[in-house]
């Protein structure tokens, strides 16, 4: 009997402030291939691809440049990021002053988890999807999926000490949740040798460690 096609989609930002937030910054090193074998029976199932759905931080160029190193670690683990963009918005200050000022929220990262999700269902693609995010705005995905296409399952596997109450009701696949004992089994070696007789290495963020 074949194994089943698993494709792991995985909420970039959703992931990190779950880690910022709880004070995990060593965890940020992860690699999301190792950590979403942590999430499926490999004599039943098959991890063909997984993405990492992100954006770019271009006004902080210190951030950026971790990020993108980070990503080539990602990429050398054969995950395969997805970017969406930072927009500018105008936001008023809810203390007393209720001066105007401008700030950065990201766009599209939703979106397009949600497009490659269903169209991935819709061209047969995968058997099963692992959802790695918490973002109740990924209902809608779901549940096109899962009406759709009542054949495919959808797992949404939860950040660390982030959960979805609503996700988890309309979910009719299974739900799980990431946990310290994933995190620390699923981190990149640091460094990262690509080749060591010409001395290419990928190294940890100095101040992720």
């Amino acid at each position: 009997m074949p194994k089943q096609r698993v494709v792991a989609f995985v909420d970039g930002f959703n992931m990190y402030h779950s880690l910022q937030s709880n004070g995990l910054k060593r965890f940020k090193w992860v690699d999301y291939r190792s950590l979403a074998m942590k999430f499926i029976a490999p004599t039943v199932d098959d991890l063909t691809s997984v993405f990492y759905f992100s954006a770019l931080a271009k006004w902080d160029t210190e951030k950026m440049e971790k990020h993108k190193t980070y990503m080539k670690a990602l990429r050398w683990a054969g995950v395969e990021p997805i970017l969406g963009n930072f927009k500018t918005v105008e936001r008023k200050c809810q203390a007393t002053c209720h001066q105007k000022y401008q700030t950065f929220e990201e766009k599209e990262t939703d979106v397009n988890i949600a497009i490659y999700v269903v169209k991935m269902a819709l061209q047969d693609e995968y058997d099963k999807a692992l959802l790695f995010s918490a973002d109740s705005d990924l209902i809608p995905a779901i549940n096109t999926v899962q009406k759709v296409m009542p054949h495919k399952t959808i797992k949404v596997v939860f950040p660390f000490n982030r959960v979805s109450e609503h996700m988890r009701k309309v979910c009719l696949g299974d739900t799980a949740r990431v946990k310290i004992k994933h995190l620390e089994t699923s981190l990149f070696p640091d460094p990262i040798v690509i080749d060591a007789a010409k001395d290419i290495e990928i190294n940890c963020p100095a101040s992720w460690k």
